[in-house]
C-alpha cells in the first residue's frame, strides 16, 4: 500500500543518517549529527545495527541488510571490558540476532547469537539462579542496579529473558540455556504472590520479595508478556506458562485495572496495597498483550480479553489525542479531575516509544477494525511533523507543547519496533503471521517451535 511506502522511507531516512553520522555506533544523535552511546550496552557496538536486522529484511532493503550483516561478521566484538544491562543486551543484541538468523538462514547471526548467549550466562551465578541486573561480560561478574529495592533483580529484567533462551538452547544444542529460564519459574511457583500478584523486587540472595510493588509498565512489563508468549512459542505445549499467564491476568483485572469517571479503562500501579492511578506509555503494550492472549482464555472469556484489549487500546490513544502533538506522554494520570494527561514535567516526554502502535498492530490483526489503521495514520504523520529532522527521528521534551523540543537520541527501538510494528499494522495479515511467530518484546520475531521441530533441527547440523 501506499502507507507501506511511506514507512520503508521513513525506514531508510532513520538507516542512512545512522550510516551516514554514527555507523558502527549504538545510536544516532539526529541534531548533533553524531553517535549516541547509551550506557546499556557497556562497550559492545551497534545497537542499531543489529536491533535493525529483521526490519531490514521484511521490508526488503536488500543492500541494507547485506552491509549490516557485513559489519556484524566483522566487527560486532563481544569481548568488552564493561558492564552491560543483562535484560537490554538480550532483548536487542541476542534477539536481534536470532531473528535475523531464522530469516535470513545467514550462520553468522546465528553463532554471534549462541556466543553471546554464553557471555551473558555468569549472570545467573546467584544462590538462587535469579539472574543479576548488570554483568562485566569479561570478567563475569555481575551486580544488581543500586537504586533497586534492598539489593532486588527486576521482575521484567529477569523474567524477559525465556523466549530468547529457548531458542539458543533449540539452536546450539546446550539445553543450559533453556534450564537457566525455567529454573526462574520454579523460583517464583514457590514463592507466595500478595493477592496473587508479583511484586517487581525480588532478592537473588534470599529468594525473597523485595517491597511489594506492582506494575505493569516498567519494572514489570514484559514478564507477563513473556509468560503468554511462551506458551504460543511451545506450540501451545507449555502449561506452566499459560496458568501463571491467565492467574496472572485475574489478579491484574481484580487490583489493578480500573475505570476513570470519563470511562476510559486504565491499569493503576500497586504500590504495597494503595492504587496510584498513573499508567505508562510503556504500559500500553497490554492492550495487545490481552487480545493476542483471548484466544486460550479460560471459559468463554475469549470476547472479554479482546474487549478489555480494544479499552486499553482507546485509552491510550486518548493519552496521544489529548496532546498538542499526537504522541503521547511517557506517564499519563487519572486523578484530581485530570484524564489520560501527563501532569509531571518529567513525564510529557516522547521517545519515539512503540508500545501504542504495538497494540494498534494486534489489535488490527485481531479484530479487522479500521479504526486502527486510522489511529496508526496519526501516528505516523505525527512522527512526519514532529521527530522527522534532517538527520533522522528525535525524541520530544514535551508533547504538550506548541513547538518541538527535540532530545536529540533516535533510539534504537524506532527502527526496531516503532516502524516494524506500523509498517505491519499496513501490511497482509500473512507477512510474519501469529500462527508461525512470536515477537520478542523488542519487536523481533521469534519462530513457534512445533514439536517434531528437535529433530529436524538436529539432523540439519
Amino acid at each position: 500500500s501506499s502507507v507501506s511506502m511511506v514507512l520503508f522511507h521513513m525506514m531508510k531516512h532513520a538507516w542512512d543518517n545512522y550510516k551516514r553520522y554514527a555507523w558502527g555506533l549504538n545510536e544516532l544523535k539526529p541534531i548533533s549529527k553524531q553517535g549516541h552511546s547509551s550506557n546499556l550496552f557497556g562497550n559492545i557496538q551497534g545497537a542499531t545495527i543489529v536491533d535493525a536486522l529483521d526490519t531490514l529484511f521484511i521490508m526488503e532493503m536488500k543492500e541494507e541488510f547485506k552491509e549490516a550483516k557485513e559489519w556484524v561478521e566483522k566487527n560486532l566484538d563481544f569481548n568488552v571490558n564493561a558492564e552491560i544491562s543483562v535484560f537490554e543486551v538480550n532483548i536487542r543484541f541476542v534477539g536481534g540476532l536470532l531473528s535475523a538468523y531464522y530469516l535470513s538462514g545467514e550462520e553468522v547471526f546465528r553463532k554471534k547469537a549462541v556466543e553471546l548467549g554464553e557471555k551473558l550466562l555468569p549472570a545467573f551465578n546467584t544462590p538462587t539462579g535469579i539472574p543479576w541486573a548488570l554483568l562485566n561480560i569479561k570478567s563475569g561478574i555481575g551486580r544488581n542496579w543500586p537504586w533497586a529495592s534492598g539489593g532486588s533483580s527486576i521482575l521484567a529484567e529477569f523474567g524477559t529473558l525465556h523466549l530468547e533462551f529457548v531458542h539458543l538452547s533449540h539452536l546450539s544444542g546446550n539445553p543450559v540455556f533453556a534450564e537457566k529460564v525455567m529454573n526462574i519459574r520454579k523460583v517464583l511457583n514457590r514463592l507466595d504472590k500478595p493477592e496473587g500478584l508479583y511484586p517487581n523486587y525480588l532478592n537473588p540472595s534470599s529468594g525473597q520479595w523485595g517491597q511489594h510493588h506492582v506494575s505493569i509498565g516498567g519494572l514489570g512489563d514484559s514478564f507477563y508478556e513473556y509468560l503468554l508468549k511462551a506458551w504460543l512459542m511451545s506450540d501451545k505445549t507449555d502449561e506452566d506458562g499459560k496458568k501463571m499467564y491467565y492467574d496472572a491476568v485475574q489478579a491484574i483485572e481484580t487490583h489493578l485495572i480500573r475505570k476513570s469517571s470519563g470511562g476510559l479503562t486504565y491499569i493503576a500501579e500497586w504500590k504495597g496495597g494503595l492504587l496510584e492511578h498513573k499508567m505508562g506509555h510503556l504500559t500500553c503494550f497490554a492492550g495487545g498483550m490481552f487480545a493476542l492472549g483471548a484466544d486460550g482464555a479460560p471459559s468463554d472469556k475469549t470476547g472479554h480479553h479482546i474487549e478489555l484489549g480494544a479499552e486499553i487500546a482507546r485509552t491510550c490513544h486518548e493519552s496521544y489525542d489529548r496532546t498538542r502533538m499526537k504522541l503521547g506522554p511517557e506517564a499519563f494520570r487519572f486523578d484530581g479531575g485530570v484524564e489520560a494527561i501527563a501532569t509531571r514535567q518529567n513525564e510529557k516526554y516522547y521517545i519515539l516509544r512503540p508500545e501504542v502502535i504495538e497494540t494498534y498492530m494486534y489489535m488490527w490483526r485481531l479484530t479487522h477494525d479500521p479504526k486502527y489503521r486510522e489511529w496508526g495514520w496519526e501516528a505516523v504523520e505525527a512522527l512526519e511533523k514532529h521527530c522527522r529532522v534532517d538527520g533522522g527521528y528525535s525524541g520530544l521534551r514535551d508533547v504538550y507543547n506548541n513547538h518541538e523540543s527535540h532530545d536529540d537520541v533516535q533510539q534504537s527501538f524506532f527502527l526496531s519496533e516503532t516502524l516494524k510494528y506500523l509498517y505491519l499494522l499496513f501490511s497482509e495479515d500473512d507477512l510474519l503471521p501469529f500462527e508461525h511467530w512470536v515477537f520478542n518484546t523488542e519487536a523481533h520475531p521469534l519462530p513457534v517451535l512445533h514439536k517434531d521441530d528437535g529433530n529436524k533441527e538436529e539432523n540439519q547440523k
